[in-house]
């Protein structure tokens, strides 16, 4: 079985790394399609993705079509693959584009479908503070997302996890499953499950204005969305005239300060020596740990306070 893997950034290097480097007699890895080369740091000097930059010392085809027009499908028919294996290309694949490959498509998605359908089921899952979430391997099919299961993996989680750590969790796990699903497929013994429809949720696009932390809401939730927006958009509110990310938080339970008199959401309450700067919320106290102005230095909550000598006392928003 031809295989060709369609993926751009880091959480899919793994996957094809597994791929690239399997030397089973079932499938073989054909070639990459990629996004594009784009401009990336202050330079804007052109870049290839992560998936590209991974398999330079693999001798493979790489292609990096800037849309999947006649010309795109003129260079994957070329390789004629049999599968398409899909994992955070960055792009619908049409009709036109999947009639090219004889066995279908199938995609990786991270999370434990049908929840989350959609682009960002990792970050969902921190918001939500879900006790698990997954790994599902699915036909490719329309709408998105919504295709028979082939495999799933449940991943627990411990309520600690940004999206930077736990999409290296769900990398490495993609990559020890995908070869298993692969020989499975190859030889006929995997049987596809469709999805509960009635049971499916959803998740949209991150903008960089969801990274604004609106300070009535409660601790619980303002922490979940440090976490879960980590590495991009991060968090971040205004101090007097400065921007101010929060990078790192706990959050206590309510009635956790002894100060007394009832605060402000978004006050400055003072610190704790174990826990942080603590700040009043719509629901509990969020002791940040780890703060940083914008173009300064990121810095442990006590370093900060060092050079923010005005800071306690303070209403951030």
């Amino acid at each position: 079985m031809r295989v060709l893997f369609a993926g751009s950034p880091g959480i899919a290097v793994p996957a094809l790394e597994a791929l690239a480097c399997d030397k089973g007699e079932n499938f073989s890895l054909v070639g990459l399609l990629t996004k594009a080369d784009s401009p990336r740091g202050r330079s804007g000097r052109l870049e290839p993705t992560e998936c590209a930059a991974a398999v330079r010392n693999f001798p493979i085809p790489v292609l990096k079509p800037e849309k999947l027009d006649d010309k795109a499908r003129a260079q994957v028919a070329a390789l004629a693959p049999g599968l398409l294996v899909s994992f955070a290309y960055g792009a619908f694949f049409g009709p036109e584009f999947l009639a090219l490959f004889p066995q279908g498509g199938i995609n990786v998605h991270p999370s434990l479908l049908p929840k989350y359908r959609g682009p960002s089921p990792i970050a969902a899952a921190i918001i939500n503070r879900d006790a698990e979430t997954g790994i599902t391997i699915q036909k490719l099919a329309a709408p998105m997302d919504s295709g028979d299961i082939l495999a799933q993996e449940a991943v627990p989680l411990g309520r600690r996890e940004t999206t930077a750590s736990l999409s290296e969790t769900m990398a490495r796990r993609a990559a020890a499953l995908l070869p298993t699903v692969l020989q499975s497929l190859a030889t006929g013994a995997m049987e596809a499950r469709p999805q509960d429809h009635g049971a499916a949720t959803y998740c949209s696009y991150i903008a960089k204005e969801d990274g604004i932390i609106h300070w009535g809401r409660s601790a619980a939730d303002i922490e979940a969305r440090i976490r879960a927006f980590d590495p991009w958009p991060l968090c971040w509110t205004m101090h007097g005239d400065l921007q101010l990310f929060i990078l790192e938080a706990e959050a206590l339970e309510e009635g956790a300060w002894p100060g007394g008199q009832a605060a402000a959401c978004g006050q400055v309450l003072g610190k704790d020596r174990n826990k942080g700067i603590l700040i009043q919320t719509g629901g509990g106290i969020l002791a940040a740990s780890k703060l940083q102005y914008r173009s300064k230095k990121a810095l442990e909550w006590e370093a900060f306070l060092n050079g923010a000598r005005n800071f306690i006392g303070s209403r951030l928003g």
